[in-house]
């Protein structure tokens, strides 16, 4: 495998509508970005992946674009981002932006244009399609719940959009959007960013004559995933991308690929012949859901196992993973896969040792660094997610499902769990702003924030730090070979890394429960050297038998 830097990197993420605001509009901003760049240097992340800051007319965050070209107003001007990195890059981190290319805002020029009429110019830009039966062209189900196509009654057709009815779905089978969006690309990359994450990239090419999916029963619509995810085209799109752009500059480049398997995901990513450097699959995220993502249900640790191992070997040798427990769409990640109440401070420490180090590119989300948590807000009207929203309107007002199941499932998984203000200190607001919060700030802000993590040397924050550095030093925590122990243990994950002359071994215990380790035969029983762990460990203990604490993680030098 080659060494390059987007391999040895620390990714951090920021939403930059819940991080920092500059101005106390409420709503985060570049400039308060630009107040923490310290911060983050401090952490000792290697990139920063910022979320859309395009214009945007906000149906979803800023993932539906209206010009890629300019900067939202409520995040400030082009000549703020051009600041922003131009410190970042002062401080010797790169900048990742979102590529959001399956689809538009409906606000875009283009789709205004489109919908103009049928021999517009820009109307094959979009996916346009006469119903059928006097129904939609086909019964797929958006992300955001009801019809995947919207009627339009000033040509009387059909456009798709497989997120929001403000979402377009560009139509990538024209060559001339795809040469618009090479150009944007340019655009940026000249201007000095160094990478891409590509926003669900593998939905751009979608089936041939867009056929019906098999709903459930009593079901209407149908999740049509088989008909765009991964379609005939996927590569040789990307291949063409990778030809009249992305080989032409150091980039990093990471595509957000749901439903992806290791296979498919080798192909993508293999260092030959691929097309990305990595890509972040989702079947780890699956693992609490019963088949739907509201679906709750308890997540098993033997199942945690076997995925990730399956992705770690899958690739290994041939592509690159990336490694997140949580990002903006996703559950905090000690919450859903740690213990946020009785072991917090240790169980986020935990998943951080597990993050750093398996072997991928791994990618830190705000606020994941002090160990924020879930909110559970009490009433619907404090959220602000349209998934969110659309569930529960779907849930209460359609399916009869009373509220407080349908707020339960919505404190598990909502995607707003992840965009609460960012915790910078237990003043009013947490610190995030002087004015009214776009969204509320978690009530346990006083407890949990950035300045009392860097006051206690013990700290989330500090041991974050620490894992970095660790990684950073030893080439052995980036490219060695992972290799699964104990697999069938229900409360440990242990693992080891190794490029020769050097081994790691990790262990962590997943429970709330001590949980007894015994040191497999196949590592020697002597001369492990201590580098890092989340409890005090006597210098003097014998590692062939011994007891962990809840949620306890270590890592050793194996001799």
């Amino acid at each position: 495998m080659n060494r390059t830097w987007w391999k040895e990197s620390v990714v951090y993420q920021i939403y930059p509508r819940s991080f920092c605001d500059s101005n106390d509009d409420g709503v985060g901003d570049l400039r308060g970005i630009i107040s923490k760049l310290d911060y983050l240097h401090a952490l000792g992340v290697d990139v920063v992946w910022l979320c859309p800051v395009y214009k945007s007319p906000n149906d979803d965050n800023g993932y539906d674009i209206s010009d890629y070209h300019d900067i939202m107003p409520e995040f400030g001007t082009l000549a703020d981002w051009e600041e922003l990195l131009a410190g970042l890059h002062a401080r010797g981190i790169r900048l990742v932006m979102d590529l959001v290319v399956n689809h538009t805002s409906d606000e875009h020029p283009w789709f205004v244009q489109s919908r103009q009429s049928k021999d517009n110019p820009y109307r094959d830009y979009y996916i346009w399609r006469p119903g059928k039966d006097g129904r939609e062209p086909n019964n797929w189900l958006s992300h955001f719940g009801g019809s995947a196509w919207e009627f339009d009654p000033r040509t009387g057709e059909y456009y798709l959009h497989l997120f929001s009815r403000k979402q377009p779905d560009l139509n990538w089978e024209n060559p001339q959007v795809r040469r618009e969006v090479y150009r944007m690309m340019r655009w940026w990359l000249d201007k000095g960013i160094d990478g891409f994450r590509m926003d669900v990239i593998n939905m751009i090419s979608k089936a041939p004559g867009l056929p019906d999916a098999e709903p459930e029963p009593g079901e209407r619509y149908a999740y049509g995933g088989r008909y765009f995810l991964n379609g005939p085209r996927l590569m040789e799109f990307l291949q063409e991308m990778k030809r009249e752009v992305l080989q032409h500059y150091d980039l990093l480049t990471v595509g957000e690929t749901p439903g992806v398997t290791p296979e498919i995901a080798a192909q993508l990513t293999d260092e030959q012949t691929g097309v990305l450097n990595m890509v972040f699959q989702f079947e780890h995220m699956g693992l609490d859901s019963e088949g739907l993502k509201w679906r709750v249900r308890p997540w098993s640790l033997l199942e945690m196992k076997q995925v990730m191992t399956r992705w770690q070997k899958g690739l290994e040798a041939r592509g690159w993973n990336s490694i997140y427990l949580t990002n903006h769409d996703q559950p905090r990640a000690v919450s859903r896969f740690g213990d946020d109440r009785r072991f917090r401070v240790p169980s986020a420490k935990l998943l951080a040792t597990f993050t750093l180090l398996l072997q991928g590119t791994p990618y830190i989300y705000q606020g994941e660094e002090i160990g924020m948590t879930n909110v559970a807000f009490p009433s619907i009207a404090d959220y602000r997610d349209i998934e969110t929203l659309n569930f529960y309107r779907e849930a209460v007002e359609v399916r009869g499902v009373p509220p407080a199941v349908a707020l339960a499932a919505i404190h598990a998984k909502s995607r707003d769990n992840a965009r609460t203000p960012m915790q910078w200190d237990s003043s009013p607001n947490a610190g995030f702003t002087a004015g009214n919060p776009w969204i509320p700030v978690n009530p346990n802000y006083p407890e949990i924030n950035v300045q009392q993590a860097l006051a206690d040397p013990d700290s989330i924050l500090h041991y974050y730090r620490r894992l970095i550095r660790l990684r950073k030093e030893h080439p052995v925590a980036v490219y060695g070979r992972y290799d699964l122990l104990l697999a069938d243990h229900p409360q440990l994950y242990v693992f080891t890394r190794t490029l020769e002359p050097d081994r790691l071994l990790v262990i962590l215990n997943f429970s709330s429960e001590p949980a007894r380790f015994q040191l497999p035969a196949a590592l020697p029983a002597a001369g492990h050297a201590l580098l890092i762990a989340n409890y005090p460990v006597d210098a003097a203990e014998d590692l062939r038998s011994t007891t962990l604490r809840p949620w306890e993680a270590r890592v050793y030098r194996v001799a």
